[in-house]
């Protein structure tokens, strides 16, 4: 386990390294300049050398990469250009806006899906699992964005329940922001709902058609029985999978959602530094997704010796 443990952390050091290396070398061939954007195209030739200079741009490229390289591993992402603040300091404010956003989402998601799956499962062929699969496939092919619009005409326009956007802070207190971030995360948690209960239906279905499953049905386990003591248990590895999934692409992919909803986050903090060539901003927040992703990926692959235990022995 140990051995295993430590062969995956040492692949995943190898990823982020080499992930280091595409986003570095992807963001150096963007055309423009940031110097000339920042100072305007009336700036003069002396005034973008000069910023050049002091940003650094004026360097080799591999030893603005090493560079870049080194405050990564020391936790210093540079300085951003549009803001002349640390990136550190932007990508922990906006990280108190999409985490919890990506939990919340998470937590709703997987509580509509788990017991939509089971439903369905247990009743296989019927009507209700009819239906229950064709809402699902609905929820599959609606996009977000447009589930996030109707959710702020219904509730935020009409009912005037909730707010239609922006985020008070946490300084103004848990309820008004957590008030904020309950229609775009219904938006985000939904579709992803959607595909959960579709996966877990069918791992569930994959389990109820094994021996051990009839036999404990022969020895007279009841239905209920046998889908959470049973089938759910051993089903867990492509649930777990696609969890794991979903979480990080709550995190790594909330731009439209955050624009929609104007919530201060990651994903509109990375569409904003896209927009002003702000390139040291992109690079910082990228390489703390990548390395999220990574570590979600790592927790779920450890997991899976939890929750079976024939796979300690082959790690």
């Amino acid at each position: 386990m140990l051995n295993y443990a430590v062969k995956r952390i040492l692949i995943g050091l190898a990823t982020v390294l080499a992930a280091s290396i595409v986003v570095f070398a992807m963001l150096e061939i963007v055309p423009g300049d940031p110097a000339r954007l920042m100072l305007g195209m009336n700036a003069t030739e002396d005034a973008v050398h000069a910023l050049q200079e002091q940003m650094g741009l004026n360097q080799p490229l591999l030893a603005r990469y090493f560079h870049w390289l080194g405050g990564l591993l020391t936790g210093d992402l540079g300085r951003s250009y549009t803001y002349s603040v640390p990136v550190v300091d932007l990508i922990v404010e906006r990280v108190a806006v999409s985490l919890p956003l990506a939990l919340i989402s998470l937590v709703l998601s997987t509580a509509i899906a788990l017991p939509v799956a089971l439903y369905s499962a247990s009743r296989r062929g019927t009507v209700a699992d009819t239906a229950s699969m064709g809402v699902a496939q609905i929820g599959v092919a609606i996009p977000n964005f447009w589930f996030a619009l109707l959710l702020v005409y219904v509730f935020a326009v009409t009912l005037r329940l909730l707010p239609a956007g922006g985020f008070p802070g946490w300084s103004a207190g848990i309820w008004p922001a957590l008030k904020a971030l309950i229609l775009p995360s219904t938006a985000l948690a939904l579709p992803q709902a959607a595909i959960l209960a579709r996966v877990a239906r069918s791992a569930l279905l994959d389990v109820l058609g094994e021996d051990y499953i009839r036999t404990a049905r022969a020895k007279g386990l009841s239905r209920r029985g046998v889908l959470y003591r049973h089938a759910l248990r051993n089903a867990l590895i492509p649930i777990l999978t696609i969890i794991g999934l979903q979480f990080a692409f709550l995190l790594a992919g909330t731009i439209i959602i955050e624009n929609v909803f104007y919530l201060p986050g990651l994903g509109r903090l990375v569409f904003q530094a896209i927009i002003q060539r702000d390139l040291i901003v992109v690079e910082g927040v990228v390489m703390l997704l990548v390395a999220t992703v990574i570590l979600i990926n790592l927790v779920v692959d450890l997991s899976y010796t939890i929750v079976d235990p024939r796979l300690r022995s082959r790690a």
